[in-house]
């Protein structure tokens, strides 16, 4: 193929990768602003984000079989015009009824296009080059969720919150256009859909999702509805295992798939790197504009490096992954990404910028070394006829495991800020010596209400910090705690072939 063609494949479905990925996160800092125009209250404007969420995890698992049935051209045209018109509709909705109906359906078309990008790039790069191949669409997966919250936080400062989905609006035109002219077409194949096997997946999926996304705001497994989403999610997924082994290769997908050790080994340590991925995104935020002050622009652009070091250490590995065994690349990166979030743990409410963004770097070199072998060795060992529904499955735990992560981490900082608040306030009373030399230059004594106030807020400031810390600490360890599992995985060095074999067999 020449290379103009496979510029403009990669400009094609790259473009419909970020949008997609950029949507998983972008919205988060509009919600507030979203809940004050549409009325709503803050539990509904939540499910502007669940909603998203499920429908997407429910059918990225049916990538394959779209694939097969229309043919993976006609298939990502439809995915990205159905993306498209769905985000034009959240943008034009008026009421919280219309934002998460068409949420729903945005996630609904959006599911495939991340998997669907996978498989055309690796189609348009020749084996010896599939690992830069893989490198060059690990950017666009990476990037997006570092991107999104600074990208929504601007759009949303300066222009309006409608305008963290008309965004998608040009881009997803773009892309249209250049897969419509660029991106070939496979051979269509005969398949049935397993219904039954669906419907139990779904239950089981979106129960689970449902728990992980509003447990922490529901007080987990004291509410009721989190204890229905649990049932259902542990009923589903249990019944659609047995079920799946006894249709084998005709369901939905095969659960036999994780007999293969290298892939159900990379499935588990995906879904473990959610915590530290993804984790990250959510407690900077929270640090640098709860507790720091900074604006949400300054915001962005402390968090941007992680990104940037995340994208260049992806290019630099795509060129290692066929020479180096991948176990090492990856130990490598787990080894930075510990040390990074280890860096983090020093952090204090007077840190200075430079200290902020030196450990994100570090952060995010580590996870773009990891991001690519792993996707080698999950694939290295699998027959080639299972490949198309591992990319499907694959990509789905990483969701999950995004998923898990974020609500760990919520519940850690939640947790742990009361903890270390009620520690902290057992030390403060109105016959503290070091409270009233505090209080005095200010002109305020421990009797007063308005040095009360203060005290409570300097202690509320202080224990919320010292939460933060400990959820770094608890991402270091999640990192480290990974590194004896490398030891479990054949050696893969053929990283450019098998990374992309998942991907050219989804035709």
């Amino acid at each position: 193929m020449p290379k103009a063609a496979r510029f403009m494949i990669t400009l094609a479905v790259m473009s419909s990768t970020l949008i997609q990925v950029l949507d998983t996160t972008i919205v988060n800092v509009a919600l507030p602003h979203m809940q004050g125009e549409l009325g709503a209250t803050t539990d509904q404007v939540s499910w502007v984000l669940t909603s998203y969420l499920v429908s997407s995890a429910i059918c990225m698992p049916l990538t394959g079989f779209f694939s097969d049935v229309m043919g993976r051209k006609r298939f990502l045209l439809v995915c990205i015009s159905g993306f498209v018109v769905a985000s034009a509709l959240c943008g034009l909705s008026q009421n919280i009824v219309e934002i998460v109906g068409f949420r729903l359906l945005q996630g609904v078309f959006g599911a495939a296009l991340v998997p669907l990008s996978q498989a055309i790039m690796s189609d348009a790069y020749p084996p010896e080059e599939r690992g830069k191949a893989m490198s060059i669409w690990g950017i666009g997966v990476m990037v997006g969720p570092v991107l999104g919250p600074s990208l929504g936080g601007w759009l949303t400062e300066f222009a309006s919150w409608r305008w963290t989905f008309y965004i998608n609006l040009p881009v997803g035109v773009l892309s249209f256009f250049l897969a419509s002219q660029f991106v070939p077409d496979t051979q269509r194949r005969e398949r049935r859909m397993d219904w039954a096997g669906f419907a139990l997946m779904a239950v089981g999926l979106a129960g689970l999702q449902y728990v992980l996304d509003r447990g922490n705001q529901q007080d987990w497994f004291g509410a009721k509805d989190i204890r229905i989403g649990a049932a259902l999610a542990v009923i589903g997924l249990v019944a659609f295992t047995f079920y799946s082994l006894k249709r084998g290769a005709s369901a939905v997908f095969d659960v036999r798939i994780f007999r293969d050790r290298n892939f159900s080994m990379s499935c588990f340590l995906m879904a473990a790197l959610g915590l530290g991925m993804f984790g990250g995104l959510v407690v900077q935020p929270i640090l640098l504009e709860g507790l720091l002050g900074y604006p949400i622009v300054t915001t962005g652009l402390v968090m941007a490096p992680r990104g940037i070091a995340s994208a260049v250490s992806m290019l630099v590995v795509g060129r290692l992954v066929s020479q180096v065994d991948s176990r090492l690349l990856v130990g490598t990166g787990l080894l930075l990404s510990a040390l990074g979030s280890y860096a983090m743990t020093s952090y204090s409410l007077d840190v200075d910028k430079f200290h902020l963004i030196w450990p994100v770097i570090l952060q995010g070199a580590g996870l773009g070394l990891i991001f690519v072998p792993l996707s080698t060795i999950a694939y290295a060992t699998l027959e080639r006829s299972r490949l198309a529904e591992a990319a499907g499955i694959y990509l789905l735990i990483r969701s999950l495991g995004a998923a898990i992560g974020i609500s760990l981490i919520t519940t850690v900082l939640t947790r742990q800020a009361q903890v270390i608040w009620n520690e902290l306030g057992g030390h403060v009373t109105p016959y503290s010596a070091s409270l009233a030399d505090y209080l005095r230059p200010l002109g305020m004594f421990p009797g007063d209400p308005q040095g009360a106030a203060l005290v409570t807020q300097q202690i509320a400031r202080q224990a919320q910090m010292g939460a933060t810390l400990d959820v770094f600490l608890l991402i270091t360890w999640s990192f480290l705690i990974m590194l004896p599992l490398l030891l479990l995985f054949k050696g893969s060095r053929n990283g450019g072939h098998a990374s992309g074999a998942a991907a050219a067999s989804m035709e």
